[in-house]
């Protein structure tokens, strides 16, 4: 996972998704598909950030297993993307996954997006990776888009 190496600084971070548990939510949210990769992405869903905890809802036993197995190198990841604002801990909740596409492909990406603020495009020069940057400014247009409405 090559686009993990080269990430958001922490300072970043902080400054754009710090202040709220909202907004920390909707970070790791963001960052997720890139700590486990899409297929794990499929199967899980962040639900809440409670504290220091990280919630997922996940589509069966087995994958929660897969999660279990892999915890430290996901929240280690998580950490890499979030800095300070990623959880120590994961829990679950029994609630079932609902199927749904890939993460980055929903009906929400069709609604037209505001443009990239100055300060937005600023943050975003400090991503060393393209693809990794381009995800980070089309998520936080969407966040942006779905607060302003």
């Amino acid at each position: 996972m090559k686009t993990l190496s080269r990430t958001t600084t922490p300072d970043v971070a902080r400054q754009l998704f710090g202040g709220s548990p909202e907004r920390a939510l909707a970070l790791l949210r963001a960052a997720w598909p890139l700590a486990v990769g899409p297929e794990l992405a499929r199967r899980t869903e962040v639900v809440a950030l409670e504290g220091s905890t990280l919630r997922l809802r996940v589509s069966d036993t087995s994958w929660r297993k897969t999660v279990l197995k892999v915890k430290a190198p996901l929240l280690a990841r998580l950490r890499t993307l979030a800095g300070d604002l990623a959880p120590s801990r994961l829990s679950f909740c029994d609630e079932p996954l609902h199927d749904r596409p890939l993460p980055g492909r929903t009906a929400a990406m069709a609604t037209p997006l505001p443009e990239a603020s100055p300060a937005l495009l600023a943050a975003a020069d400090h991503i060393g990776d393209g693809e990794t940057r381009d995800l980070f400014l089309a998520t936080a247009r969407r966040y942006l888009a779905r607060n302003a409405s």
